[in-house]
């Protein structure tokens, strides 16, 4: 007999002391609205503009007994429109976040309504039991893990990391994992990570297993991280520095990859960043450049005949780019203590093309935000940012939060 994994979810929240526990929900509507170039197949097919929409309600649950802690996050998410038709293809939402779990260890999705345009499914995106003695703890299950310091790109985060065009960071996709860390005497720590997943034809197979460490280090005013480990079939070795330069910040991320099929590959980013006031008003501006050592240089690029290396990374979701050498530049406005304006331009310098977004989110309350945005290509048809112009507009976000809205 199976275990459904509402019966899962069912039996462990009846665990739950009450007392102890803690239950927050958040509220979010998604939706996009895209003028397709006449050269696009789905205008084609189904016409412009296209117009695509989710609803994602997302509940929370943990509890703390002495050192133990128990988390359960629980997604379900409404997802409609004719891109969805267009592709029938519900490994992918409008946000960019994980519909699915045929790679993960645990397979905690499931599938409530679907049809033509539309699907309606749940996902537990945390499930996991983690303990903490006085200097080290133990974390199983289904957890978010984040590696490096990229702002935009990612080269060290190799566990689900965001895209460089996600809106919605406020929770990175959890994955399977057992980590270990401690906090040594000497202002040192160490994390030990496996990450669990299953192979093409839903095998728990170890050879799709991520293992590593990460060892972090103050060297003066300077963060250090060393980063050792297997990911799949490929060794890893990453370094990552962090330091202020003045009143501004200065990182930069470097992972060597060397490949079993042979071959290294070498990828980084350098970014700095810096908050100010002027006018009246609060400014963040950033610049990071980023180093695809997967990516390819020969222009126009032939997307049939991309390395294997790469194709490999991109199905993954670990690369999100087919060149090799980017720029990313933003800026934040606070217009008022409630509005906020972002907009943000990447560029790849090898066709020059470039993908712009901006947004301007405001603060209804301590516990809704409503966010408009848009994203624009600048480029020729050809150029790796010279598709479909859109205009994504996020109408809704409520969060019924204790803490508000993150």
């Amino acid at each position: 007999m199976r275990l459904r994994p509402e019966l899962l979810i069912a039996l462990g929240l009846a665990s739950l002391d009450a007392r102890a526990a803690d239950l927050d929900l958040r509220l979010k509507a998604f939706g996009s609205h895209a003028m397709l170039p006449d050269e696009d197949i789905q205008r084609a097919s189904e016409g412009t503009p296209a117009q695509d929409g989710s609803v994602d309600a997302r509940a929370m649950f943990a509890q703390q007994t002495g050192g133990w802690r128990w988390i359960a996050e629980l997604d379900t998410v409404y997802q409609v429109g004719d891109s969805y038709g267009f592709n029938n293809a519900p490994q992918g939402t409008l946000d960019q976040t994980p519909s699915d779990d045929d790679s993960r260890f645990m397979d905690l999705t499931w599938t409530l309504d679907d049809g033509d345009r539309h699907r309606v499914y749940q996902r537990l995106d945390r499930l996991a039991l983690s303990y903490r003695g006085a200097n080290w703890g133990v974390t199983v299950g289904r957890q978010a893990v984040s590696w490096g310091s990229g702002l935009v790109f990612q080269p060290l985060d190799l566990f689900s990391p965001f895209a460089p065009t996600t809106v919605d960071r406020d929770y990175k996709p959890g994955d399977d994992v057992v980590m270990f860390d401690r906090l040594n005497d000497n202002e040192t720590d160490l994390q030990l990570l496996a990450v669990l997943r299953r192979d093409a034809q839903g095998n728990r197979d170890a050879a799709e297993t991520s293992v590593g460490g990460k060892f972090h280090a103050l060297w003066g005013e300077r963060d250090l991280d060393f980063v050792v480990g297997r990911h799949y079939r490929d060794a890893v070795f990453g370094v990552s520095l962090r330091m202020p330069v003045g009143t501004a910040l200065l990182r930069t991320d470097w992972l060597v990859t060397d490949l079993e099929e042979g071959g290294t590959k070498v990828s980084g980013i350098v970014n700095l960043d810096y908050s100010f006031d002027w006018m009246g008003k609060s400014w963040y501006v950033f610049a990071e450049y980023f180093r695809n050592g997967f990516g390819v240089s020969r222009e126009p690029v032939d997307i049939t005949r991309l390395p294997s290396a790469l194709t490999t990374r991109l199905a993954r979701g670990e690369l999100f780019t087919l060149m090799k050498d980017y720029t990313a530049l933003g800026m934040q406005i606070q217009w008022h203590p409630l509005i906020m304006h972002s907009l943000s331009v990447i560029t790849n310098l090898h066709d020059t093309s470039s993908l712009l977004q901006t947004s301007v989110s405001y603060d209804a309350g301590d516990a809704m935000r409503y966010e408009a945005g848009v994203v624009a290509p600048l480029g020729a048809p050809g150029d790796e940012y010279g598709g479909v112009e859109a205009t994504a507009v996020r109408a809704r976000r409520t969060c019924v939060h204790h803490g508000g809205c993150d």
